[in-house]
């Protein structure tokens, strides 16, 4: 204890604590920290709800005397008997057909020979994990090839690593949505817009992902390389792709995770696959198949995310998961 320390009574908590000019400004700055956090989190609190009370007041349908009928919409979708989902999922016949699209689940199967057939919404789904799949091989070729021009320890040329920084973020500055409306005006509707919105998103995502993990990277194999002659392709080929490809393989897989789900809401605005039949079976007002929709999306989320870690397990190796 210094000098100007004292000891102060114990407090309610029975523990004695020092006092002195250190602890008295600690004290304040904590005093300081809470106001602020107080006055932050009231201003935030204050804004949002001039924002709600300005958005229901342009709004035509009146956002906050809507608001009790929230749950209509979940209450709308429970189906006739539990089965229904089921059936719309594996287009099997309904004994609720009345002629009606409702409830003609069989229409969009794809028969093959004699009983066998697929799915409408399998095949819907399998074209939507096609755009992803695709969009993010796209992406990570183009990322990788880009990353290495927009690292700063690789390359000391200022003009050409802005350039290639500056290009990643002009491709990610727009969401893959309003990409796809763009080329889907152009190109007409179908998965070919899709690849393309998912694909210049994901080329600038990663890129940036990448570029950055270059970055950290050791470069003492570089400058190894560099004593012994080895050209700027061959430095990279050897010093750092090593180093970087277990984090290149996470983020991607990280990544095609997220465009699957990207390819799903794509499908509403046009570009084909299960996202477009979604949109359609809640505009309808089907719940069968709206649930069973829901239901098959969920599943291949949860699928691929098991996949992706159990790829990247084969790829990085066990001992970078076991417990110390």
């Amino acid at each position: 204890m210094t000098a100007s320390s004292t000891i102060r009574p114990a407090d309610a908590t029975g523990h004695r604590r020092a006092d002195g000019p250190l602890v008295d400004r600690w004290e304040s700055e904590i005093r300081k920290r809470r106001l602020y956090t107080a006055l932050t989190v009231g201003l935030i609190a204050l804004l949002t709800l001039a924002s709600l009370i300005f958005a229901n007041e342009t709004n035509a349908g009146k956002f906050f005397d809507r608001l009790p009928y929230f749950f209509d919409f979940f209450g709308d979708l429970v189906p006739r008997d539990a089965l229904e989902p089921v059936r719309a999922l594996f287009d099997l016949p309904s004994p609720y057909d009345n002629g009606s699209f409702k409830y003609d689940y069989p229409i969009g199967r794809h028969d093959f020979i004699g009983t066998l057939y697929i799915p409408e919404y399998f095949m819907a789904m399998l074209e939507t994990l096609n755009i992803a799949i695709l969009s993010t091989l796209i992406g990570f070729t183009f990322g990788f090839l880009l990353c290495f021009l927009a690292s700063r320890n690789l390359v000391r040329n200022f003009w050409l690593r802005g350039a290639v920084r500056r290009l990643m973020e002009l491709l990610r500055a727009f969401p893959e949505i309003v990409i796809a409306g763009f080329f889907v005006a152009i190109m007409s509707l179908g998965p070919i817009p899709a690849i393309a919105a998912v694909a210049i998103h994901t080329i600038g995502a990663l890129g940036k992902l990448f570029f950055e993990t270059v970055e950290n990277a050791d470069m003492k194999a570089d400058e190894g390389l560099r004593a012994a002659g080895a050209s700027w392709v061959e430095r990279v080929r050897f010093g750092i792709v090593p180093q970087v490809i277990p984090n290149f393989m996470s983020y991607t897989l990280l990544r095609l995770e997220i465009n699957v789900r990207a390819s799903t809401i794509i499908g509403a605005v046009g570009g084909g696959g299960i996202g477009e039949l979604l949109r359609l079976s809640i505009s309808r007002g089907h719940e069968a198949k709206t649930l069973a929709i829901v239901f098959l999306l969920f599943c291949t989320i949860v699928a691929v995310d098991q996949f992706s870690a159990w790829l990247r397990r084969r790829l990085i190796g066990d001992q970078a998961f076991a417990v110390a």
